[in-house]
This record gives structure tokens, C-alpha cells and sequence, in this order.
């Protein structure tokens, strides 16, 4: 369950937020979403994929974390083991609301907190208020990761919607034998297909470069030589 509030220093002066990683604080997740802004970062660890809404013809880009159901394959007792963790999971447990915006004024972005985390603490972590009420510097650097997260989730849809237009996504399987001899398959994702792209016309190209996408695009296929890592870290584990 889920109890999103408003953060404010007056309710929740004493909050402070566990920043360890464990699967206990839930970040035992096969994946992550993550957003073109940060490819660059992503794909230097972890291989990046596309899920498609059911309820649109939207597909989201994911950072692969696992290759099986409540799996982090980057996850261990000791903590995270890699240098740069997803935005997404970073900002946890806080997350973009909206108030105001009546009389035809533009809503406000504003930053809630869910109650029910296990990260949410009294006694342990790092603190969100000053004594007097000002933000203390996590806080800042939260609210910074969440303005990236509405920018980044508002390019995912136009970026999206070109891949959809020139036809580049394309679903697959992946069959992965591991060293106990057990045979396992990867299912339901979508990724770029290196033969559309390289069919496609100069003006297609000049256009997606234009965008900034072209750049992203390339990346995305780049990070998917960490599909071995995860292998055999997941061979690791057995």
C-alpha cells in the first residue's frame, strides 16, 4: 500500500529517509524506467529495453535490473554494485504531485513523500528539514532529481512516438540457458531493430539527429552488451 502526502517542514520536521540499498527497502526489481536524459548514464551498466502501456500505444524505456520477477541482479547484502542507480529508483519514496491550477493558472509542482515506505524513519537516515525549517541539501538534491523525472517523462512520450513512426521497435525473446542447465526465456519486452534503422532514408536520419533521438537510439543498442553481465551475474548467484 501506498500513502502519498504532501511533504511540508512543519508535519514532517523530524522525517528522515534510509538511503542504503536493499531488497528489504524495496529495491529487489527486475527493472527500473528510465528516460533519454540519462541513457547516457544507463547504458554504461545496464541494457535497456521498451515496455509497452496496455491501455495506449505508448512504449516506456526500461533499465534492465534482473532478468526474472522481483530480481536486482546488481543487488547484495553489501548494497548496490553499480556506480550510477536510475533516477527512478534514486528519488524513492518521493514522488511529483500537482496543486493549485484553478481560475485557468498552471498547476504547481510539488514534492510528496509516501508514509508507507519502509526508507521513511524518525531515528535513522538522512534529514529533510533543517532546525528552522529550511531544506537540508538532500532534499534539494530530491527535488532536483524530481524536476529531471517530469522533464524526462514528458520527452519518453514524443521520443516514443518517433521510434512508433518509423517503425523501429520490434518485440523478442531471449533464450538463456544458465550453468545449472536450466532454460530460461526473457519475454514481453520491446527493443530497437538495428535492420530498420539502418534502412532508414537520410531524411529519417536527419530528422531523428534533429530531435536529439538519434543519439539516444544509439545508445540504447550500445547498452545492450551488458545482456551477457547479467547472465552471468544471475550464473553467479546459482
Amino acid at each position: 500500500m501506498s500513502n502519498h502526502v504532501l511533504l511540508n517542514n512543519i508535519d514532517h520536521k523530524d522525517l528522515r529517509i534510509i538511503t542504503r540499498r536493499s531488497a528489504a527497502l524495496g529495491d529487489n526489481v527486475m527493472y527500473s524506467y528510465t528516460f533519454p536524459f540519462e541513457f547516457r548514464n544507463i547504458q554504461a551498466h545496464y541494457p535497456i529495453f521498451f515496455q509497452k502501456d496496455p491501455n495506449s500505444d505508448r512504449y516506456y524505456p526500461l533499465a534492465m535490473l534482473g532478468l526474472r520477477r522481483d530480481e536486482n541482479l546488481f543487488l547484495s547484502d553489501a548494497g548496490w554494485h553499480a556506480p550510477y542507480i536510475p533516477v527512478a529508483m534514486e528519488r524513492q519514496p518521493f514522488l511529483i504531485g500537482f496543486e493549485g491550477g484553478m481560475g485557468g493558472g498552471e498547476p504547481q509542482s510539488v514534492v510528496h513523500v509516501d508514509m508507507d515506505s519502509p526508507r521513511v524513519s524518525k531515528s535513522e537516515g538522512e534529514p529533510l528539514f533543517l532546525e528552522h525549517g529550511g531544506n537540508t541539501p538532500f532534499l534539494n538534491r530530491i527535488a532536483a532529481l524530481l524536476d529531471a523525472l517530469q522533464h524526462g517523462d514528458r520527452e519518453n512520450g514524443p521520443f516514443s512516438a518517433a521510434l512508433v513512426e518509423h517503425e523501429l521497435l520490434e518485440s523478442f525473446n531471449l533464450d538463456i540457458e544458465l550453468r545449472d542447465g536450466s532454460k530460461n526465456r526473457l519475454t514481453g519486452f520491446y527493443t530497437i531493430s538495428e535492420e530498420k534503422l539502418a534502412a532508414l532514408g537520410a531524411d529519417a536520419l536527419a530528422a531523428l539527429h534533429k530531435e536529439g533521438y538519434l543519439q539516444a537510439i544509439y545508445m540504447v543498442l550500445a547498452s545492450h552488451s551488458h545482456i551477457r553481465g547479467l547472465v552471468d551475474r544471475l550464473n553467479a548467484r546459482l
